[in-house]
């Protein structure tokens, strides 16, 4: 394997999250300034973000709008994030949401957090719940928190989220 900085190597999106730990101000404050730093076409920035904390009404908003096999494990995380977007170009708005999304997700392993994504949810029950504006749209939803008890899960997801993390060889994935 090619040199890869450890805060991707290490990366990984669990689903055993510890239900006690918290997440500061100072991290969810971290997390936030790493989206916003993200590259963005013609720095049209239009990504928005939601943040929920264990418990609070956002956090609960957001929770409710994932299906139950995901809430089952997400309610344990410190922290929701809706991640949307706004703007005239739908995918580059949606790619540079990516980005943003991405740095926060490198941002959480630096601060020894884990962040899981997830693009499974009812977004119109969500624009509904949240009063979102028109232009603003949902794209993904991000459980944060500090590592749980993986055999705390059902067998099923206990059985992945012990599994040897596997991914497609890079021959694979060149187009050419």
């Amino acid at each position: 394997m090619a040199d890869l900085t450890p805060l991707l190597a290490f990366r990984w999106s669990p689903r055993a999250f510890d239900p006690d730990a918290v997440l500061t101000d100072d991290e969810a404050a971290s997390l936030l300034e790493a989206a916003r730093w993200a590259p963005s076409a013609g720095n049209a920035q239009p990504w928005r973000f939601a943040l929920g904390h264990r418990h609070d009404e956002t956090w609960k908003r957001l929770l409710v709008s994932l299906p139950d096999r995901d809430q089952h494990w997400a309610r344990h995380a410190c922290a929701l994030v809706l991640g949307a977007h706004t703007g005239g170009d739908p995918e580059r708005s949606a790619y540079d949401l990516g980005q943003a999304m991405a740095h926060l997700t490198v941002q959480a392993t630096a601060l020894g957090l884990h962040a899981h994504q997830l693009v499974g949810f009812d977004r119109a029950a969500l624009r509904a719940d949240l009063d979102l504006p028109p232009e603003v749209r949902p794209l993904v939803v991000t459980a944060v928190g500090r590592l749980g008890d993986p055999f705390a899960l059902p067998e099923e997801l206990c059985l992945r989220e012990t599994a040897l993390r596997r991914r497609h060889p890079l021959e694979a994935l060149l187009l050419s």
